[in-house]
């Protein structure tokens, strides 16, 4: 029976994904979140019309010729309005930001004016309206500025703070839980036994949950035992997350427990192994409302995966719409061999050339257990199953790794 794709594994995964409901977050904690509505303005910038620089507040008509000589008769700076009317003959001192006074149109920057006492002379002509930013000149009341579906970025935080929101309707943050498997496991900073290695799957993941916005559950290293794998899951369930993660455990092994353990639960299975190297032995389901992706345990491979399938499904729930790592077009750096019958995602260093084209060059080795040639990796190159031997310069297909 043939290997399911990568592409309809995918699909199989992000089928019943759908955006978390939304909730009101403060600004602090809404940067890289997905707005669940379209988000108006609470009030008009500037809400009168104010200053664009350090001058005096005149009437037009005063100063179409020069020099002028007006009598100075208040100030007025930002947050600190002059409560008079402006009349024919007098200006008023003015610094940035400071509201226009009742009969005034124009300002007069300093640099253009000789100040004695209470007798300012401006010694050029200005035109009605110069340095003046009109009321609403950036927004109004009730302008939607930013739409439903977009992920906020640093500058949007600061908009919305001046549309005089405290607080932005956004979709919850996806709930990860995750779960390494294995009797040789020990955590890092443990001197281990011969047999043993350090667990790394796990922090690996729990930082491409911390990076995709995703609020964490580390469920620790079960064993190889069946009953302690259920108490994993069950905690994750308990707990309430969207999705569980879990890490080695899911091959054909004697002592890999994780489908039993799903199973015994009453997961539905979507698909066990897949058409993809690395990954081969990777497993999706549901079980209630929790998403459950069951990685491989080469460090490689589960990176992988989690790259090509956790990180979409992650989007997905977040709200946001360019779900999947970027992709880009490049040059083979070397040559490389026929593929077999399953897509290859290849580590590979990118550089660019002179003329601007990205150059792709996987490593020597692709064995799944390498963790420096991950390290290394810019990209992945892609190669898509039954693929024909290539010679250095020929294209390919890229998926940029920037986590």
């Amino acid at each position: 029976m043939a290997l399911l794709s990568v592409t309809d594994a995918l699909a199989l995964v992000l089928a019943d994904a759908v955006p978390l409901p939304a909730e009101a977050a403060a600004l602090v904690d809404a940067c890289g979140r997905v707005l669940a509505s379209d988000l108006e303005a609470l009030r008009t910038q500037p809400p009168a019309a104010v200053s664009a620089m350090d001058g005096y507040a005149v009437r037009a008509v005063d100063v179409v010729s020069a020099p002028a000589h007006l009598a100075v008769v208040g100030e007025v700076a930002a947050g600190r309005p002059l409560d008079r009317e402006i009349r024919p003959g007098e200006a008023a001192r003015i610094f940035t930001g400071g509201v226009m006074p009742r009969g005034t149109d124009t300002v007069v920057i300093q640099e253009v004016t000789i100040r004695k006492g209470d007798v300012v002379s401006i010694e050029l002509p200005e035109s009605k309206g110069r340095y003046v930013r009109p009321a609403g000149y950036d927004f109004k009341t009730g302008a939607a500025l930013l739409a439903k579906g977009h992920r906020l970025t640093t500058r949007d935080v600061g908009l919305a703070a001046a549309m005089n929101h405290a607080t932005v309707p956004v979709h919850r943050r996806p709930r990860m839980a995750v779960l390494a498997t294995g009797d040789e496991l020990v955590a890092p900073g443990t001197p281990p036994a011969v047999s043993q290695i350090v667990s790394s799957n796990s922090f690996a993941l729990i930082a491409i949950g911390h990076r995709e916005g995703a609020e964490m559950l580390d469920l620790g290293v079960a064993p190889d035992r069946l009953d302690a794998i259920v108490a994993a899951v069950q905690r994750a369930r308990a707990a309430g997350v969207d999705v569980l993660v879990t890490s080695g455990g899911a091959s054909v092994g004697e002592h890999d427990f994780v489908r039993q353990a799903f199973a015994s639960e009453g997961m539905a299975l979507s698909f066990w192994k897949i058409a993809m190297r690395p990954g081969k032995p990777l497993m999706h389901g549901r079980l209630g409302g929790m998403s459950v992706l069951g990685l491989p345990g080469n460090p490689v491979s589960s990176f992988v995966c989690a790259a090509v399938f956790l990180v979409p499904l992650l989007r997905k729930l977040a709200g946001r719409s360019d779900i999947s790592l970027p992709t880009a077009r490049a040059l083979l750096g070397r040559a490389l061999p026929a593929n077999g019958p399953r897509a290859d995602y290849m580590r590979a260093n990118l550089a660019t050339a002179a003329d601007g084209t990205l150059v792709a060059t996987p490593f020597p080795s692709q064995d799944s257990s390498l963790l420096v040639t991950l390290s290394r990796a810019d990209c992945l190159v892609i190669r898509p199953p039954l693929a024909p031997a290539v010679e250095p310069g020929a294209a390919c297909d890229i998926v940029n790794l920037q986590f």
